[in-house]
């Protein structure tokens, strides 16, 4: 049980919370930033394959879709680093239960890995199988040959991140992330179209050079690890990494419904596209401008919710209820305001945050520019309750609460939220708006059920 928070003043109080505001504020800028040059290098693939051809584009497209679900797993299993180490330094645990717990995620990064290359190696059978043109399943199997070997130095880098997170040091994350990015680029660049006095390798060359972008993210925070003081004490990469099971378990226990759980909003999204397929071509295509701009816009959430995580992890584990109560409240309101802030720009100027991805003044496209402006009028809506989702979420991650929300992520996106958008976009005139209005619908039930749990937490005094 946690100790009875005393009673403070006014003044005090205010105090407190300025202080947590500011250090929710210093942790997650830099963490949402590095989630964007993150995001930025899947976008730098994509744009680099069209440039390439139109089939490259797609099979490129395919082969990430079965790479996404086991990229997305690995990251929720590994990631309850997070909390777990920042309830650790909030109990004041030695450097050596820290290090032992960062060797558990980074086994499972290794295990996770080796199991899922012996499924990407089978890209092309896959994808034949699933009855997808065999010219594009060939070409997804040849683009996976360099891509699936990302996989690994990606989940080493997200437990570098935890850790570094965890311990309130998020600048060299940021530092990789700009640096993977323009690596990135210059990479494709010249792997992809033989530039720089490199061979021109075609798709694979794309897939190399993420693998190569990711190696060395995670090769800049290992090489930050001997650098910054802390983390030089701690030696938490220090080899061997052995495995401690009570640790794995732990990390596992945590780890494995956080997957789950990003995985069934992911899976929803993916859903909601192939459901816009087959309503028709103008469907997809304002479908896929709009998806980009509240993917892009959902980065701030995010990263201000990893902040939560870390921030409510090291209240946890000093057992200080307040601070429980003020590191999550003020991610919360953080959260809100600035969903308050981009939902109005989509509601003021759709077609400006359109035109990147849609050109706005032709002809052919004022169709699919229409449908867009009307989804961005419902994102706008649901950008409330996903940013609440998305912090809440991660608000009980930090109390190592992952099950529950497990399930309500279950019952809102998939038993609510995907009947009624397939209902709405397939029974009705609606089409693509109504499937975006049961997007809407299962974020809103999943943000109230989230509200509610974190608010009987709270009542019993955040107790285990």
């Amino acid at each position: 049980m946690f100790a009875a928070p005393q009673s403070v003043g006014v003044t005090a109080a205010y105090r407190a919370l300025k202080r947590e505001l500011g250090a929710t504020l210093a942790l997650g800028w830099p963490i949402i930033l590095a989630n964007v040059a993150i995001y930025a290098m899947t976008a730098t693939d994509f744009i680099m394959l069209g440039r390439l051809s139109p089939r490259a584009l797609a099979a490129g497209a395919l082969g990430f879709n079965l790479f996404q679900p086991v990229m997305v797993l690995g990251i929720g299993i590994v990631a309850a680093l997070s909390p777990i180490a920042a309830a650790k330094i909030g109990a004041g645990e030695s450097g050596e239960a820290l290090r032992r717990v960062t060797h558990q995620s980074l086994l499972s990064a290794v295990a996770l890995s080796l199991v899922a290359w012996i499924y990407l190696w089978r890209t092309e059978r896959i994808l034949l199988a699933i009855g997808e043109p065999a010219d594009l399943a060939r070409d997804a199997g040849t683009y996976m040959r360099g891509y699936q070997w990302s996989l690994l130095p990606n989940l080493l880098f997200i437990t570098a991140r935890c850790i570094f997170s965890a311990l309130e040091r998020p600048r060299p994350t940021l530092i990789a992330g700009l640096v993977a990015v323009a690596f990135n680029a210059l990479a494709n660049y010249a792997l992809v179209f033989g530039k720089l006095g490199v061979p021109a390798l075609g798709i694979i060359g794309s897939g190399i050079a993420t693998t190569l972008s990711q190696t060395l993210m995670f090769l800049i925070l290992l090489m930050a690890s001997f650098v910054e003081p802390r983390l030089r004490r701690l030696r938490p990469f220090a080899i061997p990494w052995r495995p401690a099971r009570r640790e794995l378990v732990a990390l596992w226990r945590l780890g494995l419904p956080m997957g789950a759980m990003i995985l069934a909003e992911v899976g929803v999204f993916s859903a909601a596209t192939m459901a816009m397929g087959l309503i028709g071509r103008v469907a997809l295509e304002a479908h896929t401008a709009a998806l980009q701009i509240v993917s892009i816009a959902f980065m701030v959430p995010l990263g201000l919710g990893q902040a939560a995580m870390v921030r409510v992890g090291l209240a946890y584990g000093a057992r200080n209820a307040r601070a429980v109560a003020h590191a999550g409240w003020c991610a919360f309101g953080l959260t809100l305001l600035y969903a308050v802030l981009s939902a109005t720009a989509m509601i003021a100027v759709p077609r400006l945050l359109i035109a990147p991805f849609i050109n706005i003044d032709a002809p052919e496209n004022a169709s699919a520019v229409a449908v867009a402006v009307a989804l961005l009028k419902v994102a706008a809506i649901f950008q409330i309750f996903d940013a609440s989702q998305c912090v809440l979420a991660n608000m009980l991650r930090g109390l190592h609460d992952s099950k529950w929300p497990f399930v309500i992520a279950l019952l809102g996106y998939w038993a609510i939220g995907a009947p009624v958008g397939l209902a709405l976009g397939f029974l009705t005139p609606l089409g693509a708006v109504g499937v975006w209005i049961g997007l809407a619908t299962g974020l809103a039930v999943v943000a109230v059920l989230l509200l509610l749990r974190w608010a009987g937490k709270e009542r019993r005094g955040f107790a285990v």
